[in-house]
């Protein structure tokens, strides 16, 4: 069960607690700030090394740096409910790819996604709850591996972005931490 932001945090079974009677983001400044005692600056720029943009669910299982074998400064990774490639997904590559050097694209949804369970009845829901409609849609899907290819089809075809011929789609199965890679034809 998700323990609300606003409720203490019990510590990690491995560590010490950093604090007994804080929230969770008490006990994230707290590492934030041991971090940064012993922080060095790396000594680069917001370019990718990689040149890539990785697009991914913003679940909490997926590791993406160990994962995909990544580094920091390796690649811009750029993360929403589901992976889904929205208008904010493009804004974001825009600025990837037009002002910070990246030329590929690497989308990634993943088994078990809590997005296949929904519908647009969450929107219609929230709205009869908070008296306001929101102005985003949940882009809900079924089918992951369809999913995917719309994801690809979107990046491939908006006209903002340089780079659209290196732009691949993956399932990753978060039982066995494998990509399984999407035909974008099939």
């Amino acid at each position: 069960m998700p323990i609300p932001a606003s409720q203490p945090l019990p510590p990690p079974a491995n560590s010490t607690p950093a604090t007994t009677d804080g929230t969770v983001t008490d006990r994230l400044v707290e590492a934030n700030q041991r971090y940064a005692a012993a922080f060095a600056d790396p000594g680069m720029d917001a370019r990718p090394v990689l040149k890539v943009a990785v697009v991914a669910c913003m679940d909490a299982r997926l590791d993406l740096h160990a994962a995909l074998g990544l580094e920091l400064g390796d690649c811009h990774t750029i993360r929403n409910a589901g992976g889904v490639v929205t208008d904010d997904i493009i804004r974001s590559l825009t600025i990837s790819q037009r002002a910070l050097g990246t030329r590929s694209v690497v989308l990634i949804h993943h088994t078990g996604c809590g997005l296949l369970s929904l519908t647009e009845d969450f929107r219609h829901e929230l709205a009869a709850e908070v008296g306001q409609r929101p102005t985003w849609a949940v882009e809900a899907f079924k089918d992951l591996d369809e999913d995917v290819r719309q994801s690809m089809q979107r990046v491939r075809t908006s006209p903002f972005l340089l780079h659209t011929d290196d732009v691949r789609g993956f399932v990753f199965d978060v039982t066995t931490g494998l990509l399984r890679e999407i035909d974008p034809r099939d």
